[in-house]
């Protein structure tokens, strides 16, 4: 056989097997084997050093014709065996959607989280700033700015954390009001603002007490701010906490950043001011503390109280959740235990 018949039969065998393959792998195989270094089409094209030189050429041209055809047809068989496998691989992996998916468990806030976003919607509603501020505080803002000097004895109620002498874990959110009354800017307007946040007293471990507790204060500073303003505020906010036909009364108190200062109480949302054991039978629930902001305050941050007035007030989310939902200890809230949360997972 000649070696341009050779040639002519290596084109039919290899154009057989192409054709014949099923999968990537054995394709690749008859690329080597025709090919390849040391494939079929190498070891015919050996022979031409005995060719006369005019069949060189001739034989030459037709290997050329015959590689180019043969590559061709690998390149393309290629891409045909790809799109099957891919074809198959999808048809394996069709996901059928009308089947029922699996129930995820999705988690919800805190449900003190849930009470404080709840406050904080409410003075959102009244055009309040929300700012909040450090844990760590300076002993200055965290009690001298709130006419608490280092002798008085309201620091012996809010026993502390102290870092050194003069830093702590704050007692209160009031620092967030010291430093936010000395940065602002009364020309731009007045001042209403609370601040949310956790703070720290060395307490009783028990039901009702905790070493650490979240509260919100709120503040307003203008012109002409009276009594009046502080418990119109505090209906709107406590009437949309418990219930639109809940009362609310001022009781006479003592704060030193307060002058005059009052505990505010609301009707028991149980018995309607009957008296029951939520209210130990006076009908009535404490729930805040507040009152007009002391002078020596406002001066203090620079603020003119001949002019300017203004009221606050501090609640303790945790306290108002226990008597919302009826939880009987403050513990509870911190344990992580799913059972007791797991009451709270559906929002509002």
């Amino acid at each position: 056989m000649s070696l341009k018949e050779t040639l002519e039969q290596l084109k039919k065998d290899a154009l057989a097997k192409i054709e014949s393959t099923t999968n990537l792998e054995n394709l690749n195989e008859i690329r080597v084997q025709v090919l390849g270094k040391k494939g079929s089409m190498t070891e015919v094209l050996r022979g031409m050093k005995d060719l006369s030189p005019e069949m060189r050429p001739v034989v030459g041209g037709l290997a050329n014709e015959i590689r180019d055809l043969l590559t061709g047809e690998l390149e393309e068989k290629k891409e045909v065996l790809e799109q099957a496998a891919l074809n198959a691989a999808l048809e394996k992996e069709t996901i059928d959607v009308t089947l029922p998916g699996d129930e995820l468990n999705i988690g919800v806030p805190h449900i003190l989280t849930q009470v404080m976003e709840e406050i904080e919607d409410v003075f959102l509603g009244l055009g309040y700033e929300i700012i909040e501020g450090y844990e760590v505080e300076q002993d200055h803002y965290n009690f001298e700015r709130m006419n608490i000097p280092k002798d008085h004895p309201a620091r012996d109620m809010q026993d502390s954390f102290y870092i050194n002498d003069e830093v702590l874990l704050r007692t209160h959110t009031s620092p967030i009001q010291a430093r936010t009354m000395e940065k602002h800017d009364f020309s731009k307007g007045s001042l209403r603002m609370i601040s949310p946040g956790k703070v720290f007293r060395r307490d009783s471990d028990d039901a009702t007490h905790s070493h650490q507790f979240h509260q919100i204060e709120g503040l307003v500073v203008a012109e002409d701010i009276t009594m009046g303003d502080l418990k119109g505020t505090l209906e709107v906010l406590l009437k949309k906490m418990f219930g639109e036909d809940r009362e609310i009364r001022l009781r006479p108190s003592y704060f030193p950043f307060t002058e005059p200062s009052v505990e505010v109480d609301i009707s028991c949302f149980k018995c309607g001011g009957e008296g029951c054991n939520v209210c130990k039978q006076t009908g009535w629930i404490e729930i805040l503390g507040a009152g007009v902001i002391h002078p020596s305050v406002l001066e203090m941050s620079g603020i003119d109280s001949t002019k300017y007035s203004g009221f606050a007030f501090g609640l303790g989310p945790d306290r108002v959740a226990m008597l919302k939902y009826g939880v009987n200890d403050i513990r509870y809230f911190y344990q992580n235990d799913l059972r007791f949360l797991e009451q709270f997972r559906v929002k509002g």
